[in-house]
């Protein structure tokens, strides 16, 4: 498989799929370009080499057709300033501009395309369908829209010589510009960008290469988000810890008292078969032992340590208590390879963060004695970023939906166009 750090992009035109989804304030100015810095390394070695680019991206949900607070042009300084060279731009990815302007480009120049899902033949789905369509409408609707998605892709396609995936963030999706693209290049035209490379490296650093002991922390608030995730890791891991409020469940199942905790009823018998499994396994299933329990949730609630079997009426865990830190920290520093998705407890609050932050710093000591650490997912990272621990970690994963899917042993679209499996 081709990879950019061995490609030559002199005098090539590559079109770069990027992930610009960014946050924008009421001046319509980028609050956070971190996702814009994550492609630096990629835009940069491109035009190092003599070639020049044309970004593609997405930025929020526009749902029927061009609306100004989606627009590109309003993220343009910003990526300008950050390349360190000025961005073109084409206020229409389909229109005579884009295509004049693409086809014009010098080495080292850089176009960059308006939002390319003000085209509904980006996502491929239809739009503007009533309510009461006949299913005869819907099943034409979707038809017409996936022809248009071919001529919409060889479009996109027809303004380059190479194609550079660098979104892992969508790779999940099927879309004309992070999977049908790949098809208009050759295998040797077509390839990863370094974010892209970096995030597949780490996933399977964890799933297929790891270094053993594997521990993987799960967490979050229900085990139906996180059941396929739980079963694919539990052929790969030797410690799954699991934590958040979707650990109450597990509690109830087993007979636990848990307040007005988290609980999934409906879960209940498929925690013990998790339970059993990862007996039958041999995987050490370690379950929190106790909590901070809270009697409302708010920043200011009172609190009380207590079994995470013994809760009292009207309470609620919402963070792990100090018995099962010691447990689990410990656990986590003798690990070769961590995974962490899903934090301990609210940890927005700052009364119960406690148990977010000592895995954090428990991931942190086992990384820095050489440990291979991956966190991902939203809520990880950001707990990551409070404590300011994201550069003691090997990776932090920028993927959200692509990176679980991942996880869960699904292909992802967008890697299955570059490697062709």
């Amino acid at each position: 498989m081709q990879t950019i750090d061995n490609f030559n992009f002199a005098g090539k035109k590559a079109f770069v799929r990027v992930d610009f989804n960014v946050p924008l304030n009421d001046q319509l100015q980028v609050t956070d370009p971190t996702r814009i810095r994550a492609a630096l390394p990629t835009l940069k070695k491109i035009l190092s080499d003599g070639g020049s680019i044309i970004i593609g991206s997405h930025l929020g949900r526009p749902k029927n057709g061009p609306e100004d607070k989606f627009s590109l042009k309003h993220i343009l300084p910003t990526v300008s300033e950050l390349l360190g060279v000025p961005v073109q731009f084409a206020d229409d990815c389909m229109g005579e501009d884009a295509a004049k302007k693409a086809a014009a480009l010098k080495p080292g120049e850089v176009l960059m395309l308006e939002n390319l899902r003000f085209y509904a033949e980006e996502e491929g789905k239809p739009r503007g369908l009533s309510a009461d369509a006949t299913e005869e409408e819907k099943a034409a609707a979707k038809k017409e829209i996936k022809e248009k998605q071919k001529e919409f892709t060889k479009r996109l396609a027809s303004y380059a010589d190479v194609y550079v995936n660098d979104a892992f963030g969508t790779a999940h999706r099927a879309h004309a510009s992070t999977a049908l693209i790949a098809e208009y290049f050759d295998a040797d035209h077509k390839m990863f960008g370094k974010l892209m490379q970096n995030e597949v490296d780490a996933v399977e650093k964890v799933l297929k290469t790891a270094k053993k002991p594997v521990t993987a922390i799960i967490g979050g608030s229900k085990v139906s988000t996180k059941i396929t995730i739980i079963k694919n890791l539990m052929t790969k891991v030797d410690n799954l810890l699991i934590v958040g409020g979707m650990a109450f469940t597990f509690s109830k199942a087993q007979g636990g008292k848990i307040g007005n905790s988290l609980c999934e009823d409906d879960m209940l018998d498929l925690a013990n078969e998790i339970l059993a499994e990862g007996k039958k396994s041999g995987v050490n299933i370690i379950l929190p032992t106790d909590c901070v329990a809270a009697d409302k949730f708010a920043a200011d609630a009172n609190t009380q340590i207590c079994s995470d079997k013994e809760i009292p009426d009207g309470w609620m865990g919402l963070d792990l208590g100090p018995e099962s830190i010691k447990t689990m920290s410990e656990v986590i520093k003798n690990s070769k390879t961590i995974l962490w998705n899903g934090p301990a407890g609210v940890f927005e609050f700052d009364k119960f963060a406690a148990g977010s932050k000592a895995l954090a710093e428990a991931i942190a000591a086992a990384t820095a004695n050489g440990a291979f650490s991956l966190i991902g997912g939203g809520d990880s990272v950001a707990a990551i970023n409070k404590f300011n621990l994201a550069d003691k970690v090997s990776y932090v994963s920028t993927g959200g939906g692509a990176l679980l899917e991942f996880i869960e042993g699904k292909e992802l679209p967008g890697i299955k166009a570059i490697r062709g499996y």
